[in-house]
């Protein structure tokens, strides 16, 4: 079993979002962890170029691909995740706290009783604390919600993959407005990254080169804890809240919000076409105001 895990970077600057494939150097079994499907939102399509190239390099590696470890139902970008279960029969694995997710969405988006909000849709719901087996890699979920409810981080030896919880230090941490996310939530999260060994290899989520700075994607724990800008290691629960509130409550919702989400919450699976084989997304009004 690897306790330093190989990872190789995939960048989205559509989305600024960070793909990783981790492997173990002795065996080659391999996850991948959030991939993207590259989504057009003028003409409501999608292609697989983001996933095709993680692909490339998996089988010029001969890596043995096992899982998708998805960090949560993201709202910035489309899931991948199925060319990879299509293509190397990888199974899908999600938080267990999913379930909350897809419940609060099947509401908003009107969803039939052939949607079930039970996380049926994913191949594996995992709690928090459990070690799910890719190959010889052993890959920990941490329930580290905040951002959303169902937020986890995976830990594969050395390494933590921590989705939109903690970015680099230079911009802070993921924002906790969506329904259900919580500042207070996400500081106990982000407690629990920091209570691990300062060596502890941290790879973000996204990366949004503040300052047009060039891009980064891994930090540790130690710099993360004496470093980040929102939430260093004395940084105080009512600090943090006071500030995640008082700065979530300018943001704009994500781009790609309903068109993302309603994807995610179903694995990654585009909605089925309708009578005149054409897909629709939906694209509900007033839900901000």
């Amino acid at each position: 079993m690897s306790t330093h895990p190989a990872v190789k970077t995939f960048f989205d600057p559509a989305t600024w979002t960070l793909t990783y494939v981790a492997w173990d150097p002795a065996t080659k079994d391999a996850v991948v962890i959030d991939p993207v499907l590259d989504f057009d939102p003028l003409a409501v399509s999608t292609s697989e170029r983001s996933a095709r190239e993680v692909a490339a390099f998996i089988d010029a590696e001969g890596l043995k691909l096992h899982l998708v470890l998805e960090t949560h139902a993201h709202a910035d970008h489309l899931s991948g995740s199925q060319f990879f279960a299509e293509r190397y029969g990888a199974r899908i694995v999600i938080g267990e706290a999913i379930r909350g997710v897809q419940e609060v969405f099947k509401g908003v988006f009107g969803l039939g009783a052939d949607f079930t909000p039970d996380g049926s849709q994913f191949d594996k719901l995992a709690a928090d604390g459990e070690v799910v087996a890719a190959g010889s890699l052993a890959c920990q979920a941490i329930a580290t919600p905040g951002h959303t409810p169902a937020c986890v981080t995976w830990k594969l030896g050395d390494a933590v993959f921590t989705g939109d919880a903690l970015f680099m230090p230079d911009f802070g941490t993921g924002r906790c407005d969506f329904p259900k996310g919580s500042a207070e939530d996400l500081y106990a999260s982000i407690q629990k990254i920091y209570a691990l060994p300062d060596e502890t290899r941290v790879f973000v989520g996204h990366d949004y080169q503040p300052g047009g700075r060039e891009l980064r994607f891994e930090t540790s724990v130690g710099e993360s804890k004496a470093r980040n800008i929102q939430l260093k290691g004395e940084t105080t629960r009512e600090q943090f809240v006071k500030f995640r509130t008082d700065r979530d409550a300018q943001l704009q919702p994500p781009k790609l919000i309903f068109q993302s989400i309603q994807v995610n919450i179903q694995a990654g699976r585009l909605p089925a076409p309708e009578a005149n084989d054409v897909r629709y997304l939906k694209l509900p009004m007033g839900i901000f105001g």
